[in-house]
């Protein structure tokens, strides 16, 4: 029926004072739902209030019912209040959503909807007007909205909601108005449920934690790549955010295009229970889709289209806390094996020495000649020192070397002229290349360990406050697309989101510090070798400096810290923290390859740290503008190939070159008397084999960098890296068994056993899990369950292998030259 505002005023006073005049209650008039319509109507509407004293605006109020479809008209003349009632269960859950769908083709006046509940108001209007990128808008005429539910108390009551439709057009708009109940609004556990989505149409679903289960993952999964859409976990309250432009307001929320997973915890939600929110959004580029064309006028409007999306949820119980400790004892055990297999290949060495030193022996010119405590004659030992002139033992040596720098003076008994006839004849020795004094040089190479912890500790710190950051960020803001998690294997502990990918890195650090002890053990028995006078350490073998080594351990030991930190919070603005220390191993590798060999003449410590330091900054400068952009390619690409050929150069000549104004015209000068004037082959055949394979590899890696531009240039920078290392020790071995040397059985194995470890690391290294390369959404779809103990992932697999085979790699190059202890260094050929 029909009411003014006139009767309006009149019905509201009346009710008033019988409310004051009944104190054992509130009047009849005053419970009922048409007076709570009215006086919204009167307050918020303004009608009474705006309206000359004899204009009258119709109110019509309809006693509705569920799975109706109402076909009415609007103007701004009349409005219309829609008075449902339903019956609310404390032991169920049921939804409500309204369907509204707008006939005429206005969008100057649209319909005002508003949905009055007993904590809530929704409002919106029809045609719906969502806004993407660049303020660009799309209409929607047909609008369906999720009512949210509030709790109630009681076993069983009734309560009521109003639709009021209103509009300032003076003409009039048809429309068609349905309320249904949601029958399946309860998410069961491990059921899957399905349903169709569209930016006017979010859908939202209540899930209750069963008793017992504090962790769950709420798993969306959906064929269609496109339209993009937006996943949101919110506590129950009213309203609920389920629009794209405001469903990232509150609680945990990710983009998505075929897969989407949160982790949810109960204690994150007072009352056991959350929604699942899923919002389509209006465009696609925060999945990484194809940009919309830009509107010609500001206030155009654009035909979204068919954007519907139907999707499939599901929710399953996280792993408990059992599995939490197996995976970390499981982790422990599998390193903590190797400090079990190290100590019982120790005692049986100590065992054998132990032997050696209790066995009568005779001391002869050619070796030692034992007979163990069953009579049973064996050859203990050969030494080197019956091919030794007496000269060498009388060799001077410094005592005291605590103000001595290497740079101060030259330490070859010869002067520079000599070393310039030593260093180019045509086969060298380890001896020719290792004149200066060990103790200086060692001094030397302990500036490496030195300077790789003070980097270490100034670079570690930031990482952990920034990361530390991030977190926090994530935790505070609920953006799940921060960080570029494997979601459906992340599980949380603490503060932390993702606590196996971290927990994962422990090897790194385990076994870099048993490298250490590894080789401080080494380093005490040779010192005490020396103390002796122990020919065989003094003069022959290769030259023992671990100052390289202890700098190799520590960088494993960072490389695992800071890929921890890496992990916390996985994105493309830190992925340098995770490979920086990679290039260090790299270059400490290398370094220490070629330091076997030239000990006199390898790079110093500040050398080597400033160029790895010119590496990293390349590898920030790439990550930042490196993508797409043609002028730093060209650039990088130029000094890559510049760099090859100097160090070309360096390797060729054993340093023994100036890189001065002069040097164009010496290259003319060496090209017109070697090449033109009489071709004559190059003096250092195998060196100039190596740097020309070198140089091929190197200009190949700078011409695919050019071309291709990959997205990941920390990544590419790497594999340039790893690539140079690989053809430098591959030329190492083949070199070594030419010139007649033998790989002893402990190295073999290590060998073997780490090139198998490093295939199967390479392989679950490409599984590819996530992405930073491409949007959140995209990089999800690569997401993949846990594959061990159901707590790893394929990428904890690859930390846990590519540790054990760094750690294997450590062992090559530790003891890979051990068959050469027993042989004069005049015998061991530089390569």
């Amino acid at each position: 029926m029909g009411w003014s505002c006139r009767k309006d005023k009149m019905v509201l006073r009346s009710c008033w004072k019988s409310r004051h005049k009944n104190s054992s209650g509130p009047a009849p008039c005053w419970t009922r739902p048409r007076l709570a319509a009215l006086l919204w109507l009167c307050v918020t509407q303004f009608v009474c209030g705006s309206g000359a004293e004899g204009e009258t605006n119709n109110v019509i109020q309809k006693d509705a019912e569920f799975d109706v479809t109402y076909n009415d008209t609007v103007t701004s003349e009349n409005q219309t209040i829609y008075a449902f009632n339903h019956t609310v269960s404390r032991n169920k859950t049921e939804g409500v959503r309204v369907f509204v769908d707008v006939l005429s083709q206005g969008f100057e006046s649209p319909i005002l909807f508003v949905v009055r509940q007993k904590q809530a108001v929704v409002s919106f209007q029809v045609p719906l007007i969502l806004r993407g990128l660049y303020q660009r808008k799309y209409p929607y005429s047909h609008v369906g909205r999720t009512l949210c539910q509030p709790p109630t108390r009681a076993a069983s009551e009734t309560q009521y909601f109003f639709v009021d439709v209103s509009t300032l057009s003076s003409l009039g708009t048809n429309y068609q108005l349905r309320v249904s109940r949601v029958e399946s609004f309860t998410l069961q556990t491990d059921k899957k449920f399905s349903f169709t989505a569209s930016p006017s149409q979010p859908q939202y679903f209540k899930y209750v934690f069963p008793d017992g289960v504090d962790t769950v993952i709420v798993k969306v999964n959906s064929e269609m790549t496109f339209p993009c859409s937006v996943m949101s976990i919110q506590d129950i309250q009213c309203p609920v955010y389920d629009l794209d432009n405001n469903v990232a307001f509150i609680g945990m929320y990710q983009t998505m295009t075929k897969k989407g997973a949160i982790t949810v915890q109960r204690k994150d939600f007072p009352s056991n229970s959350f929604y699942v929110v899923v919002v389509v959004k209006t465009e696609d580029e925060a999945c990484g889709g194809p940009l919309r064309f830009y509107p010609l006028r500001p206030d155009e409007l654009i035909d979204a289209g068919n954007r519907s999306k139907f999707i499939d949820v599901i929710v399953t119980p996280a792993i408990n806390s059992e599995v939490y400790v197996m995976g970390m004892l499981f982790c422990l055990g599998i390193f903590l094996s190797f400090y079990l297999l190290t100590l019982l290949m120790t005692c049986l060495e100590n065992n054998s020495e132990a032997i050696t030193d209790s066995a009568t022996s005779t001391d002869n010119n050619y070796g030692y000649v034992g007979m163990n405590k069953h009579g049973q004659i064996f050859l203990l030992a050969y030494h080197c020192h019956f091919a030794q002139s007496l000269d060498s033992v009388g060799r001077s040596r410094q005592e005291s070397l605590s103000s001595v720098e290497e740079d101060d003076y030259d330490t070859l008994d010869d002067i520079t002229s000599d070393k310039n006839i030593v260093r180019t004849k045509k086969f060298l020795c380890v001896s020719d290349l290792s004149r200066k004094d060990k103790r200086i040089l060692s001094k030397k190479y302990q500036i490496y360990f030195w300077n790789i912890a003070t980097i270490a500790v100034f670079y570690a710190l930031p990482v952990v406050q920034l990361v530390i950051t991030y977190q926090t960020v994530v935790n505070v803001t609920g953006n799940q697309d921060i960080c570029f998690y494997n979601f459906l294997c992340a599980h949380p502990l603490g503060a932390l989101s993702a606590f196996n990918n971290i927990l994962s890195n422990l090897g790194y650090v385990l076994l870099g510090l048993l490298f250490l002890l590894i080789v401080l053990k080494r380093d005490i028995v040779h010192n005490r070798a020396l103390v002796r006078n122990d020919l065989n350490a003094l003069e022959c073998g290769i030259p023992k400096h671990f100052g390289l080594y202890y700098a190799m351990g520590t960088a494993l030991m960072m490389e695992g810290l800071l890929s921890a930190c890496y992990h916390v919070c996985p994105n493309y603005t830190n992925f340098q923290f995770d490979t920086s220390f990679m290039y260090m191993i790299a270059g400490l590798c290398m370094l220490k390859l070629y330091q076997k060999r030239h000990p006199d003449i390898n790079a110093s410590a500040y050398t080597a740290y400033a160029c790895l330091a010119g590496v990293i900054f390349f590898s920030v400068l790439g990550v930042v503008f490196g993508k797409g952009n043609t002028v730093f390619w060209i650039i990088f690409s130029v000094i890559h190939i510049l760099s090859t050929m100097l160090l070309s150069t360096q390797l060729y000549y054993m340093g023994r070159w100036r890189l001065d104004a002069g040097i164009l015209r010496r290259i003319v000068y060496v090209i017109y008397t070697d090449c033109i004037r009489q071709c004559s082959g190059p003096m250092y055949i195998d060196r100039m084999v190596l740097l020309v394979m070198g140089n091929i590899v190197n200009w190949s890696l700078a011409a695919y960098g050019l071309i291709e531009r990959p997205n990941d240039f920390a990544s590419y920078l790497l594999a340039i890296a790893i690539c140079n290392l690989l053809l430098y020790f591959a030329f190492y071995i083949i070199m070594k068994l030419r010139s007649g040397e033998r790989i002893q059985c402990l190295a073999l194995v290590c060998i073997l056993f780490t090139a198998v470890v490093w295939g199967f690391a390479l392989y679950f290294f490409f599984q590819g899990l996530s992405t930073w390369q491409k949007t959140p959404a995209e990089s999800r779809e690569h997401n993949r369950d846990c594959i061990l103990l159901s707590f790893f992932d394929d990428h904890d697999i690859w930390h846990f292998l590519s540790s054990i085979a760094m750690f294997g790699s450590f062992l090559v190059l530790l003891t890979m030259d051990d068959d050469l202890d027993t042989v004069q260094r005049d015998k061991i050929l530089a390569f």
